[in-house]
């Protein structure tokens, strides 16, 4: 049956350059997100405003960035040239204008596109600009993308530059907060991809001499390094690699122009592939590429003439060629690690006897699991087909290019009447639910081989997708939710020391995460609180006294899906797992998982005393 609605010219709308990116910001920005992953939105906005003023240090225009993070507001400065006095609203609200278009200005600059600042100014409540050059000044203030005050050209003495302000706009952003952690991260690999440039981040220096190999010496301890770090440099190409002595799967961190290309992308490729072509030339042997790379621990940077991404994000490089009269990605880096790593491994026989024992360790240990992965894989299979302890989602269906991917989520839950609740009111397009069968095994000191033994793990790496490497990984988030009891956080712990003792990538990456569930619900006939602490309880009582209803919720399977939407949907409430950049994986696991020794029994006793403090400040306070 034909739709009679009328089709007429009312139908046709256009909109405004804002408006368009307030109604689909994923386009411009990939997924929102409240501020607990690395890649949500508001991280996004800062990175737009920060690739401008690494635009100008790259170009020889001021070497120090200064950045400032106090509530929601932040605030960019650089030194660099400034933004043409005359074009300062421009380039913040007109589609399609900057001066990257203008290669000869920004030959391997990142935003190519001219979106960058304006996707910022449409998603903020506040946004303001001011550039000064030349003993003048000009700014701009704007509400949501709307220009709400101009400041014309003036006389000022201040320094050269850009300050940009914005506010990401809560109605857009919902409940956001910026997370210190992973804005350092993004800062520390702005200074080691630029030698020479400081960023000043709330007082706090960052500053890179060493480049990549600083990257990798801050991701792994100089104990679990195989041979020290490989460091090399060309033009436009930079690589540092070296071999864990406990990691199982590789790890790669890879940049185009600057920009952390997370999903990696043509030159990942070409490394990966350069690496096992010039190892077995090197040596003499056809090692299987898996024993050459397995546990390899790397970092890659190119330039390219006007890059190619395949989304607006810019996470993974679709570019084929380098650009100008270079030749193509795959050649250029194929030539450089061929060239440059095998001059290496001649000149350091004591580092290539190292390289060769541990491919031929990774060998043995191939050989010695190649029968039980067969059997695993073969069970995963069989299970996928005929059992539910992986209700996936639609995302993954048809394109797999698809920008929701980045919303793709995984709950790993236990018990039936969890993950019943869960499965029932997730989003069936975005979120998939794995269900445990009883407490997982306590992995800690174990080899690899449990994890095709166990049915639990082999199951849940294959739902992952992660044998081989992180390149594949299904989900961007994997949260654990389970029950805040004893029992609860328990079953969170051996699943953090699995992950961690087989793929601590996926923590290092910030893929996981906890699921928060509200531990009461006090309400009234007018108003329900969900209360996620003791503190929360109390504080919810004396707002809704006299004498609400309060409910303990004992576990999540007493949480009726039409409640659960709201704590895994738009107020979902997450909390990601980081690494202590202080303690190695090693001892981490050991004063978590090892025998019980004094130091883990004053650490418990001392955050107990801190939480029942907490708790009596607060009835103290009513």
């Amino acid at each position: 049956m034909l739709d009679q609605t009328n089709y007429t010219e009312d139908n046709i709308r256009s909109l405004d350059w804002k408006e368009h990116i307030r109604m689909r910001p994923g386009m411009y920005i990939g997924k929102l997100g409240d501020g607990s992953s690395p890649d949500d939105g508001i991280y996004i906005l800062l990175k737009e405003v920060l690739d401008n003023s690494i635009d100008e240090y790259v170009m020889g225009a001021g070497k120090t960035i200064e950045i400032s993070i106090q509530g929601n507001k932040v605030i960019v400065r650089d030194y660099g040239r400034g933004i043409p006095l005359g074009k300062v609203v421009d380039v913040v609200s007109k589609m399609n204008t900057g001066g990257k278009y203008d290669s000869r200005a920004f030959k391997k600059s990142v935003g190519l596109n001219g979106v960058g600042t304006k996707a910022v100014n449409a998603l903020s409540a506040y946004f303001r600009v001011e550039s000064n050059r030349d003993g003048q000044s000009a700014a701009a203030e704007f509400e949501q993308g709307n220009l709400t005050n101009q400041e014309f050209l003036e006389e000022t003495t201040r320094r050269k530059g850009t300050k940009v302000s914005f506010v990401p706009d809560e109605l857009i952003f919902k409940n956001y907060k910026f997370r210190n952690e992973y804005v350092e991260k993004m800062l520390k690999n702005y200074v080691y991809l630029n030698p020479g440039l400081t960023i000043v981040f709330n007082g706090e220096k960052y500053y890179s001499e060493n480049g990549l190999k600083d990257l990798l010496s801050e991701n792994i301890n100089e104990s679990d390094m195989v041979y020290p770090i490989i460091h090399l440099k060309g033009d436009d190409i930079e690589v540092a690699l070296t071999h864990s002595k406990t990691q199982y799967s590789e790890e790669y961190h890879s940049f185009v122009n600057g920009q952390n290309t997370t999903q990696g992308g043509t030159h990942l490729a070409a490394f990966r592939e350069a690496l096992v072509k010039t190892v077995r030339e090197f040596y003499g042997k056809n090692y299987d590429a898996s024993d050459i790379r397995k546990s390899v621990v790397s970092a890659i940077a190119i330039k390219v003439m006007e890059p190619v991404f395949e989304s607006q994000t810019k996470t993974k490089l679709g570019s084929t060629d380098m650009g100008g009269d270079l030749p193509t990605v795959r050649t250029y880096v194929n030539d450089f690690v061929k060239t440059y790593l095998d001059n290496y491994l001649h000149k350091n026989p004591d580092s290539a006897d190292k390289i060769q024992r541990k491919i031929l360790q990774a060998e043995r240990e191939r050989k010695e699991l190649s029968g039980i992965r067969k059997l695993a894989k073969d069970r995963a299979k069989k299970a996928s087909l005929h059992n539910k302890k992986l209700r996936d989602c639609r995302v993954h269906f048809g394109d797999t290019k698809n920008e929701r991917n980045l919303e793709s989520t995984l709950f790993i839950t236990e018990g039936d009447s969890a993950s019943g609740s869960i499965t029932k009111s997730r989003d069936v397009n975005t979120q998939a639910v794995f269900s445990l069968r009883g407490k997982p095994l306590n992995s800690y000191g174990m080899s690899k081989k449990i994890v095709y033994e166990n049915e639990e793990f082999n199951l849940l790496q294959a739902a992952l997708n992660i044998e081989e490497s992180m390149e594949d990984l299904r989900y961007n988030n994997i949260v654990i939710a389970t029950d805040a009891d004893v029992d609860g956080m328990h079953i969170r712990l051996l699943l953090i020391t699995f992950f961690l003792q087989f793929f601590p990538e996926l923590i290092k990456e910030g893929h996981l995460y906890i699921l928060q569930t509200p531990l009461f619900r006090v309400r009234n006939k007018k108003k329900t609180i969900y209360c996620y602490s003791e503190i929360e309880r109390i504080n919810a009582i004396e707002e809704l006294k006299p004498k609400p209803e309060i409910t303990r919720f004992k576990g999540l399977g007493e949480i009726s899906p039409d409640e659960f939407k709201h704590f895994i949907g738009d107020d979902i409430r997450l909390e990601p797992v980081m690494l202590d950049k202080d303690m190695s994986i090693e001892e981490l696991l050991e004063f978590y998982m090892g025998k019980n020794t004094p130091s883990r029994q004053k650490f418990i006793i001392n955050n107990l005393k801190v939480e029942i403090d907490l708790v009596e400040e607060a009835n103290e306070n009513r």
